[in-house]
Parts: structure tokens; C-alpha cells; sequence
């Protein structure tokens, strides 16, 4: 049996299919984040996360801002991040903990920062980034969070369409 979409019911599909996707994009946007083991003691604690824009557009550059504070003077380490969408690894780097911030760091407030550029064949959707920072031995783990954000459907190569 052969199903017969005339233009109206094909107008009204994509309406319905537009609709989810906003409403799904609603959902998921936000900087929440939480530590990786929620009884560690970590001696790096993490105060806020911001990210603009959010949600995020693929092209489009990105710019991570997360709060913490130390007890501690840390004069090196490294930063590793791992992204994934939904379960899906999809991203890994290790970066110089002084190129995110200014070092040394000193006890108290202090900011990381990190810019990203995605790729503009990036899939819209919910992402996982988890950010390990390590002392200055490279095994000491300072601080680990899981960040939650989501890519936008309406990215600069679909709004140009």
C-alpha cells in the first residue's frame, strides 16, 4: 500500500520535525557540570562554568570560562580534555595548564580559559566534555568535572541554506 504525502502534509511534517528540534534544543542547552567523583576531596574546586555562545554554533568559535580556587601554589600541569556525543568518544587533547591560565597560579580565585573552534560538519546534539587537571608531576589529579552542552542545530552552514 503505497502512502501518498501531498504538499500540505509534507509542510506539516517538516513543521513537526523543526518543532522537536527546537524543543530538544531547549532541553539540553545549559553549563551544568558536576565532578567526576563526587566524594573526591579535589585540592582544585570548581565555582562556575560559562559558555559562550550557548548553546554552541558549529563554525563558529567557542570560548570555555570555568571559575575554581586552590589552597595551593600550582606552578605547571596540564589540562586533558575528552568530549563525547551523547556516549560516543569523539575528541581528546591535553593542553599546558599555563597556556588555559596564568601561571604560577596562586592560592585563591583563579580562571581557566579555552577556546574552540568546531568543525562545521560538527552534529547538533548533547555533549559530555570531561576536563582533568593535573599538578606539575603529570599524575596528581588537582580537580575532574563532566561538562554538559549542546551543539545548536542552527549552525551558520544550516542557517545559510
Amino acid at each position: 500500500m503505497a502512502i501518498f504525502v501531498g504538499p500540505r502534509r509534507s509542510l506539516l511534517l517538516a513543521a513537526l520535525v523543526v518543532c522537536v528540534c527546537l524543543l530538544s534544543s531547549l532541553i539540553v542547552q545549559g553549563t551544568d557540570f558536576e565532578y567526576c567523583n563526587k566524594k573526591a576531596n579535589y585540592p582544585v574546586k570548581i565555582s562556575g562554568v560559562e559558555i559562550q555562545p550557548d548553546p554552541i554554533e558549529t563554525g563558529k568559535p567557542a570560548k570555555f570560562k570555568i571559575s575554581a580556587t586552590t589552597g595551593d601554589v600550582i606552578y605547571k600541569g596540564k589540562v586533558e580534555l575528552d568530549v563525547k556525543y551523547y556516549f560516543l568518544h569523539v575528541h581528546s587533547e591535553t593542553k599546558d595548564l599555563c597556556e588555559e591560565t596564568s601561571c604560577p597560579i596562586t592560592t585563591g580565585d583563579f580562571v581557566l580559559s579555552h577556546e574552540q573552534t568546531l568543525p562545521s560538519l560538527t552534529p547538533p546534539g548533547s555533549y559530555t566534555l570531561t576536563m582533568k587537571i593535573y599538578g606539575e608531576d603529570g599524575k596528581k589529579q588537582l580537580s575532574c568535572i563532566d561538562l554538559y552542552f549542546s551543539i545548536s542545530w542552527l549552525s551558520s552552514s544550516v542557517a545559510d541554506i
